[in-house]
């Protein structure tokens, strides 16, 4: 039953907190220089039943036409089309589309109904925009991920859908990573380590066979899962990382795991220093760069602290040997930290906290430090608290 599976949701996340006040804030500092811009960015804010549609225009953030768009039901996971057609919203009553408009605003599709009744907690598309991959929590049979056809002119459902068995035990699948290459597919399943699952757009049947990487210990659980861009001159995946929890030793034992990407599905061989400690308990989100130079990691908990952090890393290659370098400094975030998305113009990084103090901040690449990540824009996402869940970032 769907109010089942929603209450295995809700045990997956910590007690959300009030977010801030004031609809929208000041930046946290002077923004230099105003004339800074971002691409459509979109909120889940998950007490109010919202998306929140954003942009930042003249260094100022803005709401999107129409925004507020009210949903039905209480929202679960959120993602963009590669193509920037559509958005895609997992809510408790199933999974909506909406089609994207030139300025930025949403339309419900599917005449209003859902394209699936799913209850996704991670979604993403492919890069051919006709494939829907998701994963849903489980509460008494195996875990599973779903392939949906959709068409990529319209956004609906185009065929039937292909299920495939990720985990013996039910488990909570925390998030999903399609490989740039469109090759693999990956998800975060808590306890039960990271699914590696083989992809093939052109098939009726896109998804392989499974397999594991397990955790790195005893009582460790994969919370977040991304795949390396490759760079400029590189264009093929270099890297897998994975964020678990009690990976590393001392009180913040978060880690972000790096594994070699030619490797997979096959030996996996993870890079010497990994896993790589990331000052905090929870690695909820994983962001690498798109330049292929740097890898943030959003921590919900840090010990000690009501707020998370962002660590960092810079990425070295010598000879096909990789290595991870922390950044000089940790950067600050909110209460609770949800998810990381970098914008289509490249000049933004924006994080989401579940429990506000503020529930959006803004980042920009620092000028002179390479890779540090420098607050420029605060802001609530709704009238608070609204307990901002995910973020999603037009491509």
């Amino acid at each position: 039953m769907r109010i089942r599976q929603w209450a295995i949701l809700a045990l997956t996340v910590a007690p959300f907190l009030a977010g801030c006040k004031d609809f929208w804030k000041a930046p946290v500092a002077p923004v230099t220089p105003t004339t800074l811009s971002s691409g459509n960015i979109y909120v889940l804010n998950a007490a109010t039943h919202e998306i929140a549609g954003l942009i930042v225009t003249a260094g100022k953030l803005t709401a999107l036409p129409g925004s507020p768009y009210p949903l039905s039901a209480a929202p679960i996971a959120i993602t963009v089309a590669p193509n920037n057609a559509f958005l895609y919203v997992s809510t408790v009553a199933g999974i909506f589309v909406y089609t994207i408009n030139a300025d930025g605003g949403v339309t419900v599709g599917n005449k209003g109904g859902v394209i699936s009744q799913d209850l996704a907690t991670s979604m993403q598309v492919d890069t051919t925009n006709s494939w829907l991959i998701e994963g849903v929590s489980a509460q008494l049979g195996p875990t599973n991920l779903s392939a949906i056809q959709v068409n990529p002119a319209t956004g609906v459902l185009a065929s039937l859908t292909q299920q495939t068995q990720i985990g013996v035990l039910p488990a909570s699948t925390f998030q999903i990573a399609i490989a740039p290459d469109n090759s693999l597919v990956f998800v975060a399943m808590q306890t039960g380590g990271t699914a590696v699952i083989p992809f093939t757009a052109s098939n009726a049947n896109p998804l392989g066979k499974v397999s594991t990487i397990g955790v790195k210990n005893v009582g460790g659980a994969a919370l977040s899962v991304a795949v390396d861009p490759g760079t400029s001159t590189t264009a093929a995946p270099r890297l897998l990382y994975i964020g678990e929890t009690v990976a590393t030793s001392g009180s913040n034992s978060g880690g972000l795991r790096v594994f070699n990407y030619s490797t997979l599905p096959g030996t996996v061989q993870e890079i010497t220093g990994s896993p790589y400690a990331i000052a905090g308990l929870a690695p909820y989100s994983i962001l690498p760069f798109s330049t292929g130079d740097f890898v943030y990691v959003v921590n919900r908990q840090v010990s000690g602290s009501d707020t998370g952090v962002i660590a960092g890393f810079s990425i070295s290659e010598t000879n096909n040997v990789f290595a991870l370098t922390a950044l000089g400094s940790t950067f600050g975030a909110g209460t609770n930290p949800q998810a990381l998305v970098e914008d289509n113009t490249k000049g933004f990084v924006f994080a989401v906290n579940v429990g506000g103090s503020p529930d959006l901040i803004g980042y920009n690449i620092d000028s002179t430090k390479a890779g540090y990540l420098d607050p420029v824009i605060s802001a609530a996402t709704g009238t608070d608290p609204v307990q901002a869940s995910a973020i999603a970032a037009a491509h």
